[in-house]
């Protein structure tokens, strides 16, 4: 769509982008399934910089050359950088002037530095949605003042983004967690603990829009200050980046087990065994979490409240999992926080659900008066495709051409489908009916398919055969009618498949070109005769070939690259065909 915004978690540890699809906020994930990106790149001695995991891992080999947390030096001067600011990376600045981090002799502008990852943010979500993306939303903590602003803003357009805002973290989670809906005049706290930094915002919800009534934190306290205490306590004789690793894997577990057992194969000539339990963990970690009080009780002076006066305590950031983090805040704000969101994810849906305000794909409805999931038909292969998107506003008309799947059809089965998964066995089905025609070519646009709803909620079905005109109706009065929990139930369950719903209707449609461009050969050779050199038709052979292996490994981008390759080399054949049938049907004296 046009009018596609995305929502950007631009984060100091990782980072994330939505869009809204089908009117729900969707997450968008790497060519690897992870939807957290690293905020961290890496420059090599040649070639362009790395972004993300393949940078992360950089951080032990070469720390001199890999950026990381570079949201804190954002929109700084000189005058603005503590005394000791401790990095594996050197940065500068003098008094009046912006702050530069140098990297292999290079100096760059911290909002350089964020501009790679927001480039690389931007290419994953074009690879997933398969259309480009140029605008924008991009969260940032609400302590940022308008320098801090506007250089995120510039990162945002170097990446090639329009931004078209730039909303406050603890603004875009409590969207998230849906508190626009609570009444006039609430207050929520956000506390946010991430990986590097920590921050506690006080929000009054006023007429629709939330305030900043105080906000207090620390760009330098998060989960990596526990990350060095479990080493620190470990003591293990192993590389620095092992260690960070056993550190990072042990602490994520002990949010659900009660120990751990960290194990080093092959060190020294023996089997290293580290065996950590919660208790430790909440020993080491105490400390640090404690630190975070004083910020919350400042918090709270600032906007004139006390704790009693909160409607909801909210959780954002990867730290607040740890069932320490959620009992210590339970018992400064004297109540249990509200959990029901991911913590890692819950800012990047607020800016999404921020993003789709902005282009309308959010629009303030009522549930009768729009269709709650999805609505269209079965396609050849086992597709589902769309005629009617979920959220669209009733009444409405919509329909699509349909062409015959083979040559000589006389027949094309409508199956009405309901649902928001990629492939037609996953969703429900309406109802269905047959149409009859002559027999036609394949590939010939033959039938209409038009679905209306009317205003109250009956959906009708007509297929029309656009040679003759006739045509068959289907009326449904399920469509609309559908109970919320099942529509929770149906978009939940195309969330967790999303990626590999999305795998398998790219390697469908994959398959199905291979299929026909197979038989488009066989036939081509046949038409085509002696005309074309036997060099070329071996090629092509050994091409084909090479797609009818591509299609029993189950691998899309192998399968692709094979039909790219046949679809190039055939378009001389191609020629020749058409060439022949041209001079065959021409007229004769």
């Amino acid at each position: 769509m046009q009018n596609d915004i995305v929502g950007i978690d631009l984060g100091t540890t990782n980072s994330l982008i939505g869009v809204m699809e089908a009117g729900f906020p969707v997450l968008l994930a790497d060519a690897y399934g992870s939807r957290l990106t690293p905020s961290v790149v890496y420059f090599p001695e040649s070639g362009d910089p790395l972004v993300g995991a393949a940078a992360s891992r950089m951080r032990i080999v070469e720390p001199a050359n890999t950026i990381y947390s570079v949201k804190r030096f954002v929109g700084l001067r000189g005058e603005d950088l503590l005394p000791e600011q401790p990095n594996d990376y050197r940065v500068v600045g003098r008094r009046g002037q912006p702050v530069r981090i140098e990297a292999r002799g290079v100096y760059h502008a911290p909002e350089e530095i964020s501009a790679f990852v927001l480039k690389k943010l931007k290419a994953d979500a074009e690879a997933m949605l398969d259309r480009s993306v140029s605008r924008a939303v991009i969260t940032v903590p609400a302590y940022f003042n308008d320098a801090q602003r506007n250089a995120t803003k510039a990162a945002g357009e170097a990446a090639g983004f329009t931004v078209e805002r730039i909303i406050n973290e603890p603004t875009a989670a409590a969207l998230a967690y849906g508190l626009d809906k609570l009444r006039e005049k609430s207050r929520i706290a956000v506390y946010d603990l991430g990986g590097g930094t920590f921050d506690i915002s006080i929000l009054e919800l006023n007429h629709g829009v939330f305030h900043v009534l105080a906000t207090s934190g620390n760009t330098r306290l998060g989960g990596d200050d526990i990350d060095e205490a479990i080493i620190a306590h470990c003591q293990l004789p192993i590389t620095p980046w092992r260690k960070r690793e056993l550190a990072i894997d042990a602490k994520h577990r002990l949010s659900s087990q009660e120990s751990v057992r960290m194990e080093v194969p092959f060190v020294e000539g023996q089997n290293l065994a580290f065996e950590l339990t919660r208790a430790e963990l909440e020993k080491l970690a105490r400390p640090i979490v404690e630190r975070t009080r004083t910020h919350c009780l400042r918090a709270l002076t600032d906007a004139k409240l006390n704790a009693g006066e909160l409607d909801q305590v909210i959780l954002v950031g990867g730290m607040t999992r740890m069932p320490l983090v959620r009992q210590f805040v339970a018992e400064l704000f004297d109540q249990q926080p509200n959990t029901s969101q991911n913590p890692d994810e819950a800012v990047a849906l607020g800016a999404t659900i921020q993003a789709g305000i902005l282009s309308g794909a959010v629009r303030e409805v009522v549930l009768l008066d729009v269709t709650p999931l999805s609505l269209g038909i079965e396609t050849f292969g086992g597709l589902m495709n769309v005629i009617i998107p979920r959220n669209s506003t009733i009444p409405l008309k919509a329909g699509e051409m349909f062409t015959t799947a083979v040559a000589n059809q006389r027949a094309m089965k409508i199956k009405v489908l309901q649902g928001e998964r990629e492939m037609a066995a996953d969703n429900w089905r309406l109802g269905e009916f047959e149409i009859e025609f002559e027999p036609a070519p394949k590939g010939v646009a033959r039938v209409g398919v038009q679905f209306e709803i009317d205003a109250n909620g009956i959906l009708q079905v007509l297929a029309r055969d656009t040679k003759t005109g006739q045509e068959k109706k289907l009326a449904l009065s399920s469509a609309v009618d559908v109970s919320d929990e099942a529509v929770e139930a149906m978009i939940a369950d195309s969330l967790e498949h999303a990626f590999e719903d999305m795998s398998e209707r790219l390697w469908t449609e994959s398959r199905l070109k291979s299929e026909e461009m197979l038989a488009a050969v066989g036939q081509a050779f046949i038409l085509a005769g002696d005309r074309l050199p036997q060099q070329e038709k071996e090629h092509i052979e050994q091409l084909a070939e090479n797609v009818r292996t591509a299609l029993s490994t189950h691998e899309t981008s192998r399968l692709k690259m094979a039909n790219d390759a046949l679809d190039e080399a055939t378009q001389k054949l191609a020629a020749i065909v058409l060439e022949q049938v041209m001079s065959s049907s021409a007229p004769r004296d």
